[in-house]
């Protein structure tokens, strides 16, 4: 692989960056694949990269529609963290944790992995309680969680409201200090790099439109680009993995949303962890160019809307100066919104789609983002050979079927 340092970069700034090289090739498809991945975003390169790596699957092909992380990897708000409170949803986030603690190194791009560590706020003594209780869980499911009393709380968040007069008074907080943020674009350009250079070929602007399935068994699809073969399709294509489903014969028990985010012009450090409330349902870090980056809840209402709108805005915004009054005078640079793929017990799906030769990995919801290395990992494993790896088994759609769910709406943060 093309290797990075600090020496390059010394190098090329002495040259005036005319020494850089493209990351991946822009090849055009071929006829034949062992295995083709629609989506181009984060699970579908991590996908592709571990398969190829692991797997020594070499024949590969990533499809996206558009251009590599324009879709919703690219809007999301960066929160990496494991506190669920099942020992399935643990184990499957906290891989993803592990993953990302090293993959900087691994892929040898810096994707500016950050473990400032996170507050899950409680604003009354019945939620330190549920608090406690989620802190015990993640202990047990072996992820690091601490309680904090509201001293402690303010000693990591100082610029918080702490006054006694608040309309939602802080008692606590869940605290994970592994927790952290990437970089969004970074993760997926690595993530390309790499799998790029290990022959995968990555084709952008390309969009499916149809699946080529024959005796009941999908053996390709067809594309913009013309008709492409392959043993086996793999579907991450967040927000919008129910349109791919209708094409390929199966259903998904999920419905896409818009998930709303927000940016501030460029402050002063004020905030070096991330903050949420579950009460106002609103969050905020602050990124290293000094912006706040703000999330909030869902859209109300199902659609494949990627944009902002002033009702969601108003919500968020107001329990964001709730929780810090001091920000409320700080101007909003951008709002944007991605899709996200929500499933009734608020987990991912993963696994074969119901049409023989289609595996779908969708349903993240808002933890997409968190999940990337772990989703590929897993969803490689999967691609390859045939069956589940024990981490994503109680993920596969059939617990739908069995009634074995895992309902984790409390611990994706965000009503779901």
């Amino acid at each position: 692989m093309r290797s990075y340092s600090a020496l390059k970069v010394l190098r090329e700034g002495l040259r005036g960056h005319t020494g850089w090289q493209p990351l991946w090739r822009s090849p055009e498809p071929q006829t034949n694949y062992d295995v083709i991945i629609i989506g181009g975003g984060g699970h579908g390169l991590a996908t592709a990269y571990y398969l190829a790596k692991n797997h020594n699957v070499r024949r590969i092909a990533v499809i996206e529609k558009g251009w590599l992380g324009g879709g919703n990897t690219g809007r999301n708000t960066t929160i990496i963290r494991s506190n669920y409170f099942y020992p399935e949803s643990t184990r499957l986030y906290d891989l993803s944790v592990r993953l990302y603690e090293n993959l900087a190194r691994e892929i040898n791009y810096n994707v500016m992995f950050s473990q400032r560590g996170m507050l899950v706020l409680s604003h009354s003594e019945a939620e330190m309680e549920i608090a406690a209780r989620t802190v015990n869980a993640m202990q047990l499911n072996g992820a690091d969680a601490e309680l904090l009393d509201a001293r402690d709380v303010q000693k990591k968040a100082p610029i918080l409201n702490f006054r006694d007069d608040a309309r939602y008074p802080i008692h606590g907080a869940i605290w994970q200090g592994r927790a952290g943020t990437a970089r969004h674009d970074a993760v997926a350009w690595g993530y390309a790099r790499a799998a790029d250079e290990l022959g995968v070929d990555i084709i952008q602007n390309c969009e499916v439109t149809g699946f080529s399935i024959q005796g009941g068994r999908c053996n390709g699809v067809e594309t913009t680009k013309g008709k492409i073969h392959a043993d086996r399709v793999g579907v991450a294509v967040a927000g919008h993995s129910s349109v791919l489903a209708e094409m390929g014969g199966y259903t998904l028990p999920i419905h896409s949303y818009a998930l709303q985010a927000f940016v501030t012009e460029a402050v002063k450090p004020v905030m070096d962890t991330v903050a949420f409330s579950p009460m106002t349902g609103s969050y905020f870090s602050q990124s290293d160019k000094g912006g706040l980056v703000i999330g909030g809840a869902l859209d109300r209402i199902p659609s494949y809307a990627q944009r902002g709108n002033t009702p969601m805005q108003e919500t968020v915004l107001s329990g964001i100066i709730e929780m810090a009054p001091a920000l409320a005078k700080v101007k909003l640079l951008r709002h944007w919104a991605g899709n996200v793929d929500v499933s009734p017990d608020s987990s991912p799906l993963i696994g074969p789609s119901g049409t023989d030769g289609i595996y779908v990995n969708c349903g993240w919801g808002t933890g997409g983002f968190k999940a990337i290395p772990a989703g590929g990992y897993l969803f490689a494993h999967l691609l390859a050979t045939g069956s589940h790896h024990e981490i994503s088994r109680p993920f596969d759609l059939d617990r739908f079927s069995t009634g074995r769910m895992l309902d984790e709406a409390a611990g994706s943060g965000i009503a779901h």
